[in-house]
């Protein structure tokens, strides 16, 4: 029989079923960021007031007079009876115990999710994840500074890659941004410009030469098979290839900051105030493109076909936080004040309905669909957020609020339907459904 911490809830039940005093042992403290960790976060949100790290001192104050972690606190029972004691309070109080596969995989941050020990300093930035096309358990993860993992369970374990074709520009940390698979064909891009390429499945890793004239970093890239692909750059650059990168060809005629000061005039609030970079870009599984105006006045659309990007106005007063796509091609909207809205039409669209979420006031920095009816939203300290009809209404998940000290600031799906959460601190939760 392997026991468990259970907490607070069995030491009670045990005192309830016997008179004997067991002595607790000591509780980690909850981490919570700092002003710095905050400010290393791609889409930093503030935290509860009243909440902070102990500091070093504090923390070795603490080491001294409490007792060691992993060591048995002495018991005023022997263990036969401290067997049947637990397993008895636990049936009587109808509890689930995790079994010990869970507990050796990860820490569970709630019934749903489990947070997932990375081999990585915590003040690395986690950006992106991708799976492969056919392995749905061998996949990547990016970061700062040339962070890149690789998994070939599903997530439960990583290990760190280093890509050589990386290191030939010795002294720039590379910040891998984004990652996307088709088949065992992979693309990367980071800032500064660089662009990976894979056609074994990660195995190796060719750097494909990018212009000195790109206009900005890549941000974003979306590989179609076959050698096609786009990617996307952070002043609205939107390209093509469909010969392994060998050639590209411009899919819009002009950057982002050009095509505002040419309709500037045309009515767009905040056009004025655009800073020339995208905060937030995604596609969706028709093509179309929408990215959020760093400033999060307004945001822009593109579709096939099309050869300049589209502004609009922001649909409410508060600022835009992000944009994406439903799975079945509708705009939804997250804004700097916790509020989630998702548009009624499919396609490109300026209407939007309040889908009401309780946020607190914490901002939503994202939010991913499993599948049509299933979906979650994040956003800071902690916040995760869960709808089962399509975004219509959001049950926030309680568990993560104390399990989780950090911002979460993407939730991303695998084809497979396998789920992750990213946040600031090295914060990886997997899903366990």
């Amino acid at each position: 029989i392997v026991l468990l911490d259970i907490g607070f809830t069995i030491t009670a039940a045990l005192k309830m079923a016997s008179n004997t005093m067991l002595a607790a042992q000591p509780v980690a403290p909850t981490r919570v960021c700092n002003a710095h960790q905050l400010r290393s976060a791609r889409c930093p949100a503030p935290f509860s007031s009243g909440h902070r790290s102990p500091t070093r001192v504090e923390a070795q104050q603490q080491g001294r007079n409490s007792q060691p972690v992993g060591e048995a606190a002495p018991l005023s029972m022997d263990r036969r009876t401290m067997l049947a004691s637990t397993l008895a309070a636990a049936a009587a109080l109808n509890m689930q115990l995790p079994s010990a596969a869970q507990a050796a995989s990860g820490d569970l941050a709630s019934q749903e999710w489990e947070k997932v020990d990375l081999p990585i300093d915590p003040t690395i930035v986690l950006l992106d994840i991708g799976f492969t096309g056919t392995d749905p358990k061998h996949g990547f993860l990016l970061g700062s500074r040339q962070t890149l993992l690789e998994t070939k369970d599903g997530g439960k374990t990583w290990e760190p890659r280093v890509v050589e074709a990386a290191l030939d520009d010795a002294g720039i940390n590379y910040r891998f941004t984004s990652i996307s698979f088709s088949g065992d064909e992979g693309w990367i891009v980071g800032k500064p410009a660089i662009l990976l390429h894979t056609t074994n499945g990660g195995t190796t890793w060719e750097r494909v030469p990018l212009s000195a004239k790109l206009p900005g970093d890549p941000v974003f890239v979306h590989g179609n098979g076959s050698g096609s692909a786009e990617m996307a750059t952070s002043e609205g650059g939107l390209y093509v290839t469909d010969n392994a990168a060998q050639s590209w060809k411009a899919a819009v005629q002009e950057t982002v900051d050009a095509t505002l000061n040419r309709t500037v005039s045309s009515g767009i609030s905040g056009a004025s105030y655009y800073e020339g970079s995208f905060s937030q870009i995604a596609r969706s599984s028709d093509g179309s493109y929408v990215a959020v105006s760093s400033r999060g006045n307004f945001y822009l659309t593109w579709a096939p076909g099309q050869t300049f990007w589209q502004p609009h106005n922001r649909p409410v007063a508060r600022r835009l936080q992000n944009m994406g796509w439903t799975p079945d091609n509708k705009l939804w909207v997250s804004t700097r004040g916790g509020d989630v809205f998702v548009s009624p039409e499919t396609g490109v669209s300026e209407k939007f309905d309040n889908r009401n979420i309780p946020s607190r006031g914490f901002g939503i920095l994202d939010v991913g669909f499993k599948d049509s009816a299933t979906a979650y939203a994040c956003g800071g300290s902690g916040s995760l957020f869960k709808s089962t009809d399509g975004g219509a209404s959001w049950k926030r998940d309680k568990a993560t609020d104390n399990g989780v000290a950090g911002n979460l600031y993407a939730v991303k799906f695998s084809e497979s339907g396998a789920g992750f959460v990213l946040g600031n601190d090295a914060i990886l939760l997997r899903s366990l459904g």
